[in-house]
């Protein structure tokens, strides 16, 4: 399994322009062949800093969402919506056991 982790900032004042963005993105991507988890979440203490975690399958299928159009529909919005700041890491997992 593959897990992404990290955060984008936008300017708070964006945030509500670019909510309908991000939930397009989040749903687009949940619906792809092996995404596990995909989301984002607004910080709670810092306005405007998104936290954002995946969960993939396995490197074709995320080679695969980057390729897919909603990412580059999102992507090519990132200008408008003031996204930048971006800082994700991608680990290598097993399955994991419950906590």
């Amino acid at each position: 399994m593959l897990i992404i982790t990290g955060t984008f900032r936008l300017a708070a004042d964006n945030l509500d322009s670019a909510r309908p963005a991000m939930a397009a993105m989040v749903q687009a991507s949940r619906l792809e062949a092996g995404c596990l988890h995909y989301s984002y979440g607004e910080d709670v203490l810092e306005p405007g800093l998104i936290h954002v975690t995946e969960h993939w399958q396995d490197r074709a299928s995320l080679e695969a969402h980057w390729a897919a159009a909603h990412i580059k529909a999102w992507r090519a919005a990132w200008p408008e919506l003031g996204i930048g700041g971006r800082d994700l890491t991608l680990f290598e997992a097993d399955s994991g056991t419950p906590a």
